[in-house]
């Protein structure tokens, strides 16, 4: 409540050490020998104690529980592991951790029974320790203890950890804390990362990882964390999706390192491909500014390293920013006879630290430009004003009076060391070479343009028609119980429009006759297409015939099918031929939209390039449900068909909206149908007048049987719509009781400025006027998974001066609660603005965030309030809390009941 539950762990006071017999130090593991050396080298100032399980200890047993030390470190031979981590809960330590390698999973498994049986977090087993050099203690084998910095690092191999670590040794960089995971760790990267959100002495956090474990939790924890500072993340095994056989489009070309660049997109993080680009991409997140685009201003001195720049810029999808007429026509009589204002700004070899200056504020102030990258060559012989001191000094004077982000590139080695240093100590991030300072400023705008979609908190259904779910749900029963997965076209376009998706109408036809009557009443001309649901790509085996224009045609065409499709699969089963029209939009793109669903992350869509070379083109862009109209924009946006999508080769553009919409339909079938395992539109035929699905394939299996939960599939919890209600207020009107979101925040700001004094301080514990920015993107940005927090919205309605009406909303209250780590009880907290109170306001709040938390499956709900907050005291003995002292601090009453 006051602490996390892993400061005991990082920031302990006291340690508890099991390294062998202390008396015989040359009898230790090698790892012990390097912790016991890293701890007396680091200075840590807490009490040390050693114990040795093989002596005899029980009387400093006795002892040690009275005083309970904060974190035990366990360095043994592998025998003897098990029985020190049960001393250590015996004594009732805080916090473990144990220093290991190779150890199975099975005796993993068993260490972690324990650990949890004592109630203690445990890092490791497998684990080379941590780093807190800021309390000097280095608990582990991850190398000498860092400088003290504001980067965390979290990595889940021990050898990269002390790589980087080395590594950043010799470069300067410090650290707030080092964290060695392992593989087999008790404790995964989601609450380490929950913890580092937390964390003050933390400004942005790197992360190297393998694998997760949970999706759900591992996504919350990043986008909790991401909406507080930078997440810089690289992982490794790109390796494409498993290998069983793919029974649609987009299960064949989805990799699952292509899905995990959507799930990192989605968190608002960003991802880099090697470790050096771990700590270019931290230091320019560290930076005060953010860009708001990708248009990045080349100011040169050199051609051939601005030339190098622009390409690296076009090769990672960044713009090279032209500067205004009027920009130029200002900056040019600044600049010597030898600058050229093309596309870079070229200063010419003669340029001095001035003329520098002047590029670098006009570029800046320019509305064209979204960030300026600096470049530096020394010129053997230069002119007075050009040396790379005195050109540093004048741009770093410059930098941090512009708005907007300035990276710096000052090339060479010997020459501009000291430029370089002069650089970094004025906080401008500066880099040996163009391709890596470029790339440093497409971390910063990937980055804004990822905090973006972590804004987005969609509901599972959109603003549309509501779909017929429940027959969807009943068709896939029926298949399910028929033992197919796989549907046919007919059930496959059935499904797509009971979710209002636009379908070419269809009918199968079982002999010639049939199909040449059908082809009449649909009208010509028409499309064949054989219905088997063992062939997954049916023009494979002929199994396709377009424009069929005559019911002769029909006949032969129908006949040459089932003989061509026998022929090439004989043991295919062959339900007959569907009949369909032509789609009828000569002007329209072939477009695929798919689903796929990956382990771990679940459902993903995907977008793209449609028809019979689609595995070949491999155009895909994708995105996790749910989606909105922000999202379903930039999907399309991110694929190499969206060039097309406008007026192109004599054809109109086509209705995005309609492609948006259909884009979200789908984002509804998937959150309500979590049976869709695979699914296909291919092709989905648009153009300006809306789009149409021609062909579909749909594959289902049994929904997992952990299903109690809604959205239980769903690696990203959809906004809760279903817990809006209107509540009536006591002097008239009503409020609005919902779930709280990311677009909240002027509002709640608002609440928080206009509490009293003592209201505030008795909420927050705290004399602040007002939320800073980053507590408020916490409490507004939040993941409905593991916490809830529901505003009491009033509406006004005002007349204005010329007889239109207007209307405001204002946060009149909030309640929230915050699941606590043993996953089954919460803390929460309650504020109602000053002139709402003795209305019943609070009460309501209390009792609709505890009826949340109960659905949840939590057991108890708890807080702390102050001893003199009568009003609130009140409150909970009236809701029948238990409210009793708070032993850690007497300020504090703890207030709990059993849900």
């Amino acid at each position: 409540m006051d602490k996390h539950f892993l400061t005991p762990l990082f920031t302990p006071r006291s340690l508890v050490v099991f390294a062998g017999d202390a008396a015989h130090p040359d009898s230790a593991m090698p790892l012990a020998r390097v912790l016991l050396q890293s701890l007396e080298d680091s200075g840590f100032s807490g009490p040390i104690t050693r114990l040795d399980i093989e002596g005899e200890i029980t009387a400093k047993l006795s002892e040690l529980a009275q005083t309970r030390a904060d974190l035990a470190i366990i360095a043994l031979p592998d025998a003897q592991i098990e029985a020190a981590l049960e001393i250590a809960g015996r004594i009732r330590c805080r916090a473990a951790l144990v220093l290991s390698s190779g150890l199975p999973q099975s005796t993993c498994a068993t260490l972690h029974a324990v650990a949890r049986r004592h109630g203690m977090p445990l890092l490791g087993p497998n684990s080379l320790g941590f780093q807190r050099p800021s309390a000097h203690l280095n608990a582990g084998a991850t190398g000498p203890l860092s400088q003290t910095g504001p980067l965390a690092l979290v990595s889940q191999s021990g050898a990269l950890t002390t790589s980087i670590v080395d590594w950043a040794r010799h470069n300067g960089v410090g650290f707030s804390t080092v964290v060695s995971l392992g593989a087999n760790s008790a404790l995964g990267l989601a609450e380490v990362l929950d913890y580092l959100a937390n964390d003050s002495a933390t400004h942005s956090i790197l992360v190297y990882m393998e694998g997760i474990r949970n999706a759900r939790r591992f996504m919350s924890a990043l986008r909790a964390a991401a909406s507080i500072k930078p997440v810089v993340v690289m992982k490794a095994g790109r390796k494409p999706a498993g290998t069983h056989a793919a029974r649609t489009h987009s299960a064949a070309i989805v990799g699952s390192d292509d899905v995990f660049e959507a799930a990192l997109r989605r968190a608002g993080v960003v991802r880099v491909r090697a470790f050096t680009q771990l700590f270019s991409a931290a230091k320019c997140l560290a930076s005060r500014y953010r860009p708001v685009g990708k248009r990045l201003s080349i100011i040169t001195n050199g051609g051939g390293p601005a030339v190098l720049a622009a390409d690296w810029a076009n090769e990672i999808g960044l713009e090279v920013a032209h500067l205004g007429d009027s920009s130029r026509i200002q900056l040019a009589p600044q600049l010597g006879p030898q600058a050229a204002l093309g596309q870079v700004i070229d200063l010419g070899e003669e340029a001095t630290g001035t003329h520098y200056a002047a590029a670098l504020q006009v570029a800046s102030a320019d509305t064209g430009v979204d960030g300026a990258l600096v470049i530096y060559s020394p010129k053997p012989g230069g002119l007075p004003g050009t040396e790379p001191d005195t050109v540093a000094q004048a741009v770093a004077d410059v930098a941090h009076a512009q708005g907007k982000p300035v990276v710096a590139c000052w090339m060479g080695d010997e020459t501009v060391r000291g430029a370089r240093t002069l650089l970094a100590q004025h906080a401008v991030a500066n880099f040996r070479t163009p391709e890596s300072a470029v790339e440093a400023f497409g971390n910063l705008a990937s980055f804004y343009q990822n905090q973006q979609l972590l804004q987005q908190t969609p509901p599972p259904l959109s603003t549309l028609d509501s779909p017929d779910a429940e027959g969807a749900r009943l068709l896939i029963e029926s298949v399910l119980a028929e033992r197919r997965q796989v549907l046919t076209e007919m059930e496959s376009k059935a499904l797509l429009a009971a979710f209002h998706i636009p379908v070419t109408r269809t009918m199968l036809a079982r002999s010639a006759n049939e199909a040449m009557l059908i082809a009449s009443q649909l009208g010509y001309p028409v499309a064949l297409k054989i219905d088997s649901p063992d062939i997954s790509h049916k023009s494979d085996v002929r199994g396709v015939a377009l424009n069929v224009m005559t019911a002769t045609q029909v006949r032969d065409t129908f006949n040459d099918m089932l003989a061509a499709v026998a022929k090439a699969q004989p043991g295919a089963r062959i339900h007959g031929v569907t009949i369909q029209p032509m789609s009828g939009k000569p002007n329209g793109r072939e477009l695929y939209i798919g689903m796929t669903t990956d382990d771990p992350f679940g459902p993903v869509i995907t977008f793209g390039a449609g028809g019979t070379m689609i595995e070949l083109i491999a155009d895909r862009a994708m995105e996790l449900p749910p989606l909105n109209q922000f999202l379903a924009r930039r999907l399309i946006e991110r694929a190499r068909v969206a060039e097309t999508l406008g007026p192109w080769r004599g054809a109109p553009a086509v209705d995005i909206e309609a492609l948006e919409q259909v884009l979200l339909r789908v984002s509804e079938m998937v959150c309500a149908l979590p049976q869709l395992r695979e699914m296909d539109i291919n092709p989905i035929i648009v153009d300006e007048h809306g789009g149409i699905a021609v062909d579909a394939r749909v594959v289902v299996d049994q929904a997992a049987p952990s299903a109690s939960q809604p959205y239980h599939h769903l690696a990203i919890l959809p906004y809760p719509a279903g817990l809006e209600k209107e509540w009536p207020l006591k002097g008239g009107g009503l409020c609005t009781i919902r779930p709280i979101r990311p677009d909240d925040a002027e509002m709640l700001q608002a609440l928080v400025r206009g509490l009293s004094s003592e209201s505030r301080y008795f909420r927050f514990v705290s004399a602040m006027q007002e939320m800073p920015a980053r507590m408020l993107a916490r409490y507004t940005l939040i993941d409905y998974d593991r916490e809830m927090a529901l505003v009491a919205i009033r509406h006004h309605r005002q007349a204005n001066d010329d007889g239109s009406f207007s209307d405001r909303e204002e946060i009149i209250g909030v309640s929230r609660y915050i699941t606590n780590p043993d996953q089954t009880t919460c803390e929460f907290s309650l504020v109602v603005a000053d002139n709402m109170a003795g209305q019943g306001l609070g009460s309501r709040l209390m009792l609709s965030i505890m009826d949340v938390a109960r659905a949840k499956g939590l057991s108890e709900i708890q807080g702390l309030v102050l001893t003199n907050n009568d009003s609130m005291l009140r409150l909970m003995r009236g809701l029948h809390f238990e409210v009793k002292p708070y032993p850690e601090d007497p300020d504090f009453r703890l207030c709990t009941q059993l849900l």
